[in-house]
This record gives C-alpha cells, sequence and structure tokens, in this order.
C-alpha cells in the first residue's frame, strides 16, 4: 500500500497519464506528447490546483448525479444525505469523488486505487476500486463498487471526464432520449432525443446543456483539429449518459453513468428501466471506461 498524497504519473508511448488519489482517485491529466507537442485530451488541470472539481476526471460512486431534496426511501429506510456541493441544492454524485483513495499498487502503466466507505449518512458499508491502465493509444478504467454491509444497497456507477473544447470540436454518439430538466438541473420529463438533444455530429462547446440522455448506444466519437486523432469514449455498462456544454464554451463533460439523474427518487419498480441496482451483502457491480485515439 503507497501514500495517497502524492501524484501518480503512468506513461506508454505518446500518452502521459497523472493521478491524484488523494484528491477524490482523480485524473489530474491526460496527455499526448508525440510529435514535439503537448496536446491535453482531457482538461489540462492548472499548477496548485486542489480542488477535485479542478481535475481531468474523477469516479462517481455509489450512485450518479443528483438525489432530489437529499431524500429517499428504500425497502422501509428513509435516507437523508445532506448537500455536498456549494450552490447545489442537491447531493450528487455519492461520496468516493469527496474522498482520499488509497494507492493499492502502481506501475509504469498501470494502477489500483481503493476506497472503503463506512455506513453513515449513506447507510451502507461499501468497497470501491479503480483499475487503471495505460496503453499507447488509450486508457481503461475499471470502476468497481462492492457491498459490504448486511442489508442489501442500491448502487450506480459513472466517471466524469472534462473535455478542452472549441467552436471547431465536435461530439457524435447515439442516443434515445433525455431528459429535461428544472433550474436545480433536476429531471422534469423524458422527450425523444432530437433537435437540440440530437448528439450526432454536431458541436461539442458552448451548447448550453446540462442534461441526461437515455438509450446510450455505449460509444462516443469526439473530433478537434488539435487532437492527434480522433478520440473515441466508450462503456460497454453504461445504459445512459450525462452531458454538460456551458453556454460560456471551454470545456464539456462527457459522462458515462449506469443510472438516470435522480433515479433513487423513484420507485423500486423502476430502477431497473432507469439503470440502478441494488446488490446483496458481498455483491459487487463494476463499469469499464476506455478512451483511446482512433488513427
Amino acid at each position: 500500500m503507497l501514500q495517497a498524497e502524492h501524484n501518480l504519473t503512468l506513461r506508454a508511448g505518446d500518452l502521459e497519464l497523472v493521478l491524484s488519489p488523494a484528491l477524490g482517485g482523480a485524473i489530474r491529466d491526460l496527455t499526448w506528447t508525440g510529435e514535439g507537442r503537448r496536446v491535453p485530451l482531457l482538461r489540462p488541470t492548472r499548477e496548485g490546483a486542489d480542488s477535485v472539481l479542478d481535475m481531468a476526471s474523477f469516479p462517481l460512486v455509489p450512485y450518479v448525479n443528483r438525489i432530489r431534496d437529499g431524500h429517499f426511501s428504500f425497502r422501509g429506510r428513509e435516507v437523508v444525505i445532506k448537500p455536498n456541493m456549494a450552490g447545489d441544492i442537491s447531493p450528487l454524485h455519492g461520496q468516493g469523488w469527496l474522498a482520499p483513495w488509497t494507492v493499492e499498487s502502481a506501475g509504469a502503466q498501470d494502477a489500483e486505487l481503493r476506497f472503503m466507505h463506512e455506513a453513515g449518512e449513506w447507510p451502507w458499508k461499501y468497497e470501491a476500486k479503480q483499475v487503471v491502465s495505460l496503453y499507447e493509444r488509450g486508457l481503461s478504467l475499471e470502476l468497481h463498487c462492492r457491498n459490504l454491509d448486511r442489508e442489501p444497497m442500491p448502487c450506480g456507477l459513472g466517471q466524469h471526464p472534462y473535455f478542452p473544447c472549441t467552436a471547431e470540436t465536435r461530439i457524435d454518439t447515439e442516443v434515445r432520449s433525455a431528459f429535461e430538466i428544472d433550474e436545480h438541473v433536476l429531471p422534469t420529463g423524458e422527450v425523444a432525443a432530437t433537435g437540440r438533444f440530437d448528439l450526432r455530429e454536431r458541436a461539442a462547446c458552448g451548447q448550453g446543456l446540462d442534461h441526461g440522455f437515455g438509450g446510450w448506444g455505449g460509444e462516443a466519437r469526439l473530433t478537434d483539429p488539435e487532437w492527434p486523432a480522433l478520440l473515441r469514449l466508450s462503456s460497454p455498462d453504461a445504459g445512459f449518459f450525462q452531458l454538460y456544454s456551458p453556454e460560456s464554451g471551454g470545456i464539456f463533460v462527457a459522462e458515462p453513468v449506469t443510472h438516470a439523474n435522480a433515479a433513487l427518487n423513484e420507485p423500486e419498480e423502476r430502477w431497473g428501466e432507469l439503470g440502478l441496482r441494488v446488490l446483496e451483502p458481498g455483491e459487487e457491480m463494476r463499469l469499464d471506461l476506455r478512451l483511446g485515439l482512433v488513427s
């Protein structure tokens, strides 16, 4: 077991990956270093940044996005979670992104990070693990969550990568539906992914979107003239997709997630269609993500 305070740097071919385990098990930078250039493939983290929200990507466990009013019911238990981000009335993204992770192992091209949650506001004990592997043309992330409690536990997983963007950056992905939202970024209804919600061959930057999408095809193709090649973001385990593209531009977030925003607030009989799992004691779920350069 290694200290979590220090950054870890992995290298493979022309790729360099920097991890910041103490900051929510986050990725600090992913950079292509070929042809005498350094091109950030994820949003670069500024020098001296010490907040997980300044990182390039972080894991979402054991739920993704928001819990309406910080309250939900599960099999006779009332769960109340306080807001965990300044300026947002809803708790979001679980506990893993706000806690240090332990470095279980680290090599030149791979690392394993671990986070243990003892029962508290989230009243179930669980263990989360990330297996990070860097290849010559890409990055692989495995996110695991195991229920260590004596009772069944709701669970969902995601990753939260930030990408740099300009007016020329494009996204191309297939989604079936979009969730309209209110002023608190909570879903108000589900509509067909047409018009402003059509994510096929469109600008990724400055779109004024902070929405969830259902029926994701499992792959998004991202392009920018400054990048050395097309970026393919894929996850076979994520049936839902979140896109944050602020009108101010500069960055966008493309999140593969296993369940819909505020799914915990829906009746349990709907959880399956909304992507939420219930893990029995000792049971584990996993989200695999791959980000690769495609020539």
